[in-house]
């Protein structure tokens, strides 16, 4: 039997990576962030030293990149030839380069394809910003976790990343590769003036509805 896919997306700083994980913790799901793999790249690509901006550059390192992804108790795992970047996904660096590697269709397409693998072997949970429209788009279960940019911008500020929400967000909105969009069907939520738990309680309302968490 084919394992279950609970698809959550949304822009920086809605909350989405939250509730992703106490959803999955709540359900005994894998957590996935799949913008860990994209940042795993980003964090690549600093480090050798590459011009994001050069395709060529960009596509020559990605042939000789090895992603290895897994799980650790419960919570999906990314490895780069072999390194965990641990705490550098979320250097400046990296939150300044993440959004241009994964405007790249070769990039998308080769960690689309790690994150469906892990219907092979778990249920998930999986946050990110195309998960509902491209990674899993047959999945019933979608749902779109949505802020104020004003709300974002100091959830962003209190996590000490300083990069823009309004930059992020047109970056992400309007590349050509899996642009980010609230999936069709996808149960919207905003989370302006909700803390976790009103979240967590409405997505898994939602997911009671749906026949998939009993009373």
């Amino acid at each position: 039997m084919k394992n279950i896919a609970i698809a959550i997306d949304g822009p920086a700083a809605s909350g989405k990576s939250r509730v992703a994980r106490r959803v999955a913790e709540d359900l005994g799901y894998v957590f996935v962030n799949s913008g860990a793999m994209y940042r795993a790249f980003a964090w690549q690509a600093v480090q050798a030293g590459i011009d994001v901006t050069d395709e060529s550059q960009v596509l020559t390192l990605l042939a000789d990149t090895k992603f290895e992804c897994g799980e650790c108790e419960g919570v999906g795992t990314v490895l780069v030839n072999g390194v965990d970047p641990g705490e550098a996904l979320t250097e400046d660096a990296v939150n300044s380069t993440v959004s241009a590697i994964a405007t790249y269709p070769e990039v998308r397409e080769r960690l689309v394809a790690a994150q469906r693998a892990y219907l092979d072997h778990c249920n998930v949970v999986m946050e990110g910003r195309d998960i509902g429209t491209v990674v899993f788009a047959d999945t019933p279960y979608k749902f779109y976790i949505d802020a104020s940019p004003e709300v974002r911008a100091q959830r962003r500020k209190a996590q000490g990343i300083v990069d823009s929400i309004a930059d992020r967000d047109r970056q992400d909105s309007t590349r050509k590769a899996s642009p980010l969009v609230a999936a069709e069907g996808a149960e919207v939520v905003d989370s302006s003036e909700l803390d976790l738990e009103q979240v967590v309680s409405r997505v898994l309302g939602k997911l009671r509805e749906q026949g998939l968490v009993s009373e």
